[in-house]
């Protein structure tokens, strides 16, 4: 896979060669919280046709990494916890480094009604891009 960095935006933004080091940058899974809940919060305002301020939950993001096959770039003792972090590292990296807009992001997540298959969809084409750059 050829350097993420080649892309790089904001220059606080870490410079990264692969997945496993974007989704081990614990202060991007702390910036990703709030990308990941801005996501997810303006996909219902969407749908519901006000403002509605909502957070990601943990256990839906595990649950996508897992059926999204990022579970397999993390160490084998990982907890639930560092894999929804994992998730919003991704998230943020992706929109930060413009892979992916906020709007495409939201889209993707209104294509489906269940939340773990929307994130699901997100973080697969977060990693296809990622890995197509």
């Amino acid at each position: 896979m050829k350097s993420l960095a080649i892309r790089k935006r904001f220059s606080f933004t870490p410079t990264y060669k692969t997945l496993k080091e974007v989704m081990n940058d614990h202060n991007l899974a702390a910036f990703g919280d709030a990308c990941a809940n801005l996501m997810y919060s303006l996909c219902l305002s969407c749908q519901n046709g006000k403002p509605t301020g909502v957070k990601a939950d943990g256990r839906m993001l595990s649950e996508a990494m897992k059926q999204a096959g990022l579970r397999d770039f993390m160490s084998s003792r990982v907890t639930r916890h560092k894999l929804a972090d994992a998730a919003e590292a991704l998230l943020a990296y992706a929109w930060l480094q413009s892979f992916i807009t906020l709007t495409e992001s939201v889209e993707l997540l209104a294509r489906h009604e269940d939340v773990v298959d929307a994130f699901t969809s997100l973080l697969l084409e977060v990693k296809k891009r990622l890995e197509h750059y």
